[in-house]
């Protein structure tokens, strides 16, 4: 089934939407891109005349309560994103009556999803190494199925729109699927979107293709990394990264962020790019600071000589010239994770740069997907939003995606 063939008149849908927003100290919206893109299908819904039974997670609360990842926070946000009052179920569980009381046109938010551990389905305060651990698993799979099942009993159909958690087989990505017959769950428009997006690029790449890697650790991207190696004609690594392979060549790196365990690998993905005929960018400076402030004193360095008790904020201007050159004149381009601490804005000119000269190649007709909360939020940031071709609401769920490893939230819906 898909939303455009469905009517929701008269019936109630549970949509599992991304609203794991990024919040400043007071608890306010600092970027409000994963709402804007649910809100396709939370208006099909409603303008149909339809219940609406909103479901998210926020954070990482483990499995326990914790206010600073309640999504009532977000409650008056979504109202006004979606032109509706919003009533709040402070608790995902324990929902019947409210969602019982649901009349068309009226939405309902459930509260963070992983306040209970049955959503990621993993046991907690249990080690691994537990010889118990396994039994426990057991049992988390076994009430991971009934917490699904009550999700599911809210609802006279299922809307699966999280693409940011699509690569998780979780209970209300996945699980929950298996309590509706194929008429009654399906993808939301952004899920759509985006598995076309992801599609587009590896369905037909126009060469040369470019990736630009950034984050602050080589272990996160290593897989992803591996497997682009295999797909792309040039590909640039940034970000905290940089100071690994620095490191790996003998420089100093100061107090940069470093993976001193992961200087072999770091090596490892440059024999790699060598093997196959990859341009493998990396950052020549650095503008580097004597501590983690925007107010620091800055300076720039070469990114294999740091001084002692300074570090690696953001790619120098050498860097920014080198990266933009590298990006000029590609046809495919992926970005996820910035060059730098692009949050200070003293920091910011290297991810600029980048986004720059992405924004400049897709006037000149690449295709340009962008994916990563953190590089969505540059590409916000700059205003560049309305001049690549595809911003990504999901960043483990592209580059699994783009590695071609099936998304459990997709082939929920789709049977496979």
């Amino acid at each position: 089934m898909t939303i455009n063939e469905f009517n929701f008149a008269g019936k109630k849908a549970i949509v599992r939407v991304d609203f794991n927003v990024p919040l400043d100290e007071n608890g306010k919206i600092t970027d409000d891109t994963r709402i804007r893109g649910a809100l396709p299908t939370l208006k099909k819904i409603l303008a149909d005349g339809g219940a609406l039974i909103i479901m998210s997670h926020m954070g990482k609360p483990k499995g326990k309560v914790n206010p600073k990842f309640s999504l009532g926070q977000i409650v008056d946000a979504v109202s006004e994103a979606l032109g509706a009052k919003v009533q709040f179920a402070p608790d995902c569980a324990k929902a019947q009556d409210a969602a019982a009381n649901l009349k068309s046109g009226e939405v309902l938010l459930l509260e963070n999803l992983r306040f209970y551990p049955e959503e990621e389905g993993k046991p907690v305060g249990i080690d691994k190494e537990d010889p118990a651990y396994d039994e426990a698993k057991k049992a988390m799979k076994a009430s991971q199925k009934e917490f699904a099942k009550t999700l599911a009993s809210y609802a006279d159909c299922y809307v699966m729109d999280a693409f940011g958690t699509a690569h998780r087989k979780h209970a209300s990505t996945a699980v929950i699927a298996d309590y509706f017959d194929a008429d009654h769950k399906m993808l939301g428009y952004l899920m759509e979107k985006e598995v076309e997006a992801v599609d587009a690029v590896l369905g037909n790449i126009k060469r040369p293709f470019i990736a630009i890697m950034g984050g602050s650790k080589v272990s996160s991207k290593i897989g992803i990394i591996e497997n682009l190696l295999g797909k792309v004609d040039k590909i640039i690594l940034c970000g905290g990264m940089t100071y690994t392979f620095a490191k790996a060549h003998g420089g100093n790196v100061g107090n940069s962020i470093c993976e001193n365990d992961k200087l072999d690998v770091a090596l490892g993905v440059e024999e790699l790019a060598k093997k196959n005929g990859v341009e493998l960018v990396l950052a020549p400076d650095a503008i580097i600071a004597d501590n983690f402030s925007n107010d620091a004193n800055q300076k720039v360095a070469p990114a294999t000589d740091i001084p002692e008790g300074w570090e690696g904020l953001d790619a120098g201007p050498e860097a920014q010239k080198k990266f933009a050159e590298a990006i000029k004149g590609c046809k495919t381009i992926l970005w996820n994770g910035p060059a730098g601490v692009f949050e200070f804005d003293n920091f910011c000119a290297g991810s600029r740069a980048i986004g720059n000269a992405i924004a400049e190649a897709t006037a000149e007709g690449a295709f340009s997907l962008i994916g990563g909360g953190d590089s969505v939020a540059c590409v916000n940031k700059f205003g560049l939003a309305d001049k690549v071709s595809y911003i990504s609401t999901g960043g483990g769920a592209l580059l699994e995606a783009i590695e071609g490893k099936v998304l459990p939230g997709v082939a929920a819906i789709k049977g496979e």
